[in-house]
């Protein structure tokens, strides 16, 4: 059917389906209660006779301007997205559908919709299966508005921390990172060997390629990466993501080697289609080939050409893809080019089934079942770095009150990161909320003060929280960052902030040359311990914060990244011993800003690694996290064999609870790889389970390394499979090492 629709499609009604020029908040207005298409739609479908893709209908945020009272509920929504479809079908040529992306890195950006943690929290899980549960309830709000795509971060894989997006990233590691991003596929999209489920959306994964490795953490920014990082580290997690059939990818702002990914053919074509094997389309981002107009002296015809040639199917918000008529006129390009991206474009649509006849509205979910699966996503995302002497957790028959203080304490937007709706109060738990809930049946009693602001504080905020501390048996403080918008906020035309509020310390374009902890959040610590030693630090954030000034002073230390809507009471269950921490650190913490960039898997060349001024790069490395309970690995068995001519390696063996607590522990899988001329990394993970374990039991374990997780790049760039390995199995305190030799 699209073979032929494609026969009799005029030249502008080709270049419409590649545009996605409408910001989607201007498709609509509500009048007394009244949703209406606007004339600005109107034009835009005139104007091409058909439109291909509309971003962000049902977004709602400072950017877009679209909060309680003038956004749309879902039934609103739903009935909105058929009106779109009505209006396309009676009033243009062809009738061809139009697709509907939304943004959704951590829950549907929408009113009404669920937030999950940031990808910085769900990597420190170590738990993709469930983060898999997370992204079908997403899906499924999606699809419940009526939109067909979801706009999601997986393919970043953060080197940087001083980058704002790194809340985006899932790891600093590029299996894990792959690892996750299959999950995110599985619950987006689930099987789409044939059609789309009516419950699943299409994923648009973004960013391709390099993006979290720019120049000193800066966004959009030049990368110093050769082509055997980029295949190693920046390439694998779009490997996993080809496995599980995606359809979308999103090409990333930064440059390869001085080419712009949007013009960048060797990428986007040679390496992504021709070598890695994709055959979806690829979507600009927003506003990204504006850039390459001044790299062609301004002409939009041949930037278009360019981008097109280079790979690009599908434009966001640029006026850029809409000279494409110019450019075949112009011979800049060819018909054929351009037929292939329309190609590409109806291929999405027929496979969400927009050809067939409309489907019945989308019922929704179990609601209860979805805030458990919120809050043991947070829950298990926590990580728990230091325990002195035991103090945690609390026994509440042993405590009379509790401090709750900090920046983060009480503040929820504070919680959930960046690309956040609007929130209605009692959908989100904060720390306070979450204690104050866990405690209401106890005698214990609960006292708060704000203490500081985020960036900056004074002489009342810690007097008020002096005085609370002196009363309390334990304090609890709620430190970090934040990437929290607000209408102070100034936006670039892609969404980004280009200057967000004093509070705002994360997120697009929000990027940190220094990222210790404020000086007014350390000087709140350093004034609390005078008077009450028993503190207990949660450090609510986007990225890596630098503790190392006030770490001596904190007895009990959590990251929690951004915890999402359920934070609260997932953190006061840990807190008060309901469940024990499981979450490992996906990102190394450096010990200082001097230690950046700071990660676990680099090139061993015999380089020296410490500073004449400072002999460690970390405060904690990755993998690292604690648990209530203590384990031990038993019996590890580390075996090789050949199964249809490729090579597997089986890691096995038991995982004892030898501690007090109940409680999951990650069972970890590096290699340290070996090609001749070729320098190795120092270990790579390879693999892991999460593991739940009563107290003074033991479970065994098996772990497969594939033929993939066994191969690497020689020196021509060529994959092959290693030569020898040595395979690292860690958990906790545990480390077993063994080598192997292959044929």
């Amino acid at each position: 059917m699209i073979n032929r629709l494609l026969k009799e499609m005029t030249l502008r009604e080709k270049v419409g389906q590649l545009n996605q020029k409408l910001y989607g908040w201007d498709v609509f207005e509500k009048n007394n209660g009244k949703v209406i298409l606007t004339e600005t739609f109107k034009k835009e479908v005139e104007r091409w006779d058909g439109l291909g893709f509309i971003y962000g209908v049902f977004r709602a945020d400072p950017w877009s301007m679209m909060d309680f009272n003038h956004g749309l509920t879902k039934e609103e929504s739903w009935s909105l997205s058929h009106d779109i479809q009505n209006y396309l079908k009676e009033n243009t040529r062809l009738g061809i559908p139009v697709l509907l992306s939304e943004e959704c890195p951590h829950g549907h950006q929408g009113l009404y919709s669920t937030s999950f943690p940031v990808n910085y929290s769900v990597g420190a899980s170590w738990n993709p299966t469930l983060y898999q549960k997370a992204q079908a309830i997403v899906a499924n709000e999606i699809r419940m508005t009526g939109a067909h795509i979801g706009l999601i971060s997986t393919l970043d894989v953060s080197r940087d921390p001083r980058w704002g997006r790194t809340e985006e990233c899932f790891s600093e590691d590029a299996y894990l990172t792959g690892r996750f991003t299959k999950a995110a596929l599985r619950g987006l999209q689930g099987d789409i060997s044939e059609r789309l489920g009516p419950d699943k959306v299409l994923a648009t994964l973004k960013h391709f390629a390099g993006q979290g490795a720019t120049y000193g953490g800066h966004n959009a920014g030049p990368t110093g990466i050769g082509n055997r990082e980029l295949y190693e580290i920046h390439l694998l997690p779009m490997k996993y993501a080809i496995e599980e059939n995606v359809r979308l990818t999103m090409a990333a702002y930064n440059d390869i080697d001085g080419i712009p990914c949007h013009g960048n053919e060797k990428l986007l074509n040679s390496m992504l289609r021709d070598r890695l094997g994709y055959e979806g389309a690829v979507m600009s981002d927003g506003v990204a080939l504006e850039r390459l107009v001044s790299l062609v002296d301004g002409n939009r015809e041949l930037a278009a050409a360019w981008a097109l040639k280079s790979g690009v199917d599908i434009s966001l918000w640029d006026n850029v893809f809409t000279y494409l008529e110019g450019a075949i006129e112009k011979k800049y390009l060819e018909m054929e080019s351009l037929d292939q991206a329309v190609l590409r474009v109806l291929k999405l649509k027929e496979k969400l089934g927009l050809f067939d006849p409309p489907t019945t509205k989308i019922t929704g979910y179990d609601i209860q079942e979805s805030r458990e699966i919120n809050k043991q996503l947070a829950q298990e995302s926590m990580v728990l770095l230091k325990n002195e002497n035991n103090i945690l957790p609390i026994d509440v028959n042993k405590i009379k009150k509790i401090a709750v203080m900090g920046p983060n304490a009480d503040a929820p937007y504070n919680q959930l990161g960046d690309y956040t709706p609007y929130k209605e109060d009692e959908t989100v738990s904060t720390i306070l909320q979450g204690i104050n809930t866990h405690l209401k049946d106890s005698p214990v009693e609960v006292l708060y003060a704000k203490g500081s602001m985020i960036s900056f504080g004074s002489k009342e905020l810690i007097e008020q929280a002096k005085e609370i501390a002196e009363q309390a048996d334990f304090v609890i403080l709620a430190l970090g960052g934040a990437s929290a918008r607000d209408f102070s906020t100034k936006f670039d035309e892609n969404g980004a902030a280009l200057s967000g509020s004093s509070e705002m310390t994360s997120g697009e374009n929000i990027d940190l040359a220094d990222i210790e902890l404020p000086p007014c959040q350390k000087e709140l610590v350093n004034e609390i311990y005078k008077i009450n030693k028993n503190i207990i630090v949660a450090l609510i954030q986007g990225r890596p914060h630098i503790i190392n000034e006030v770490e001596s002073k904190i007895k009990g230390l959590f990251n929690l990244g951004y915890p999402g809507e359920m934070g609260g009471i997932a953190f006061a269950e840990l807190l008060f011993g309901e469940v024990s921490p499981s979450g490992k650190l996906a990102m190394s913490i450096p010990l200082s800003n001097g230690s950046l960039p700071v990660y676990y898997n680099y090139k061993d060349n015999h380089h020296k690694y410490a500073y004449i001024d400072q002999e460690e790069r970390y405060a904690y490395p990755f993998g690292y996290g604690l648990t209530y309970s203590k384990f031990e690995l038993r019996d590890v068995k580390v075996s090789d064999k050949i199964i249809e001519e490729k090579y597997q390696v089986e890691i096995t063996g038991q995982l004892a609870n030898i501690g007090e607590f109940d409680a999951h522990e990650v069972v970890q899988v590096y290699i340290r790889a070996h090609h001749l001329k070729v320098i190795p990394r120092v270990k790579e993970l390879k693999g892991f389970k999460k593991l739940f374990v009563p107290k003074g039991k033991q479970v065994s374990f098996s772990i497969i390394l594939s033929e993939q997780e066994l191969s690497g790049l020689d020196e021509n760039l060529e994959e092959r499979r290693y030569s020898k390995i040595k395979v690292i199995v860690e958990c906790q305190e545990t480390i077993i090492e063994e080598n192997l030799k292959f044929n």
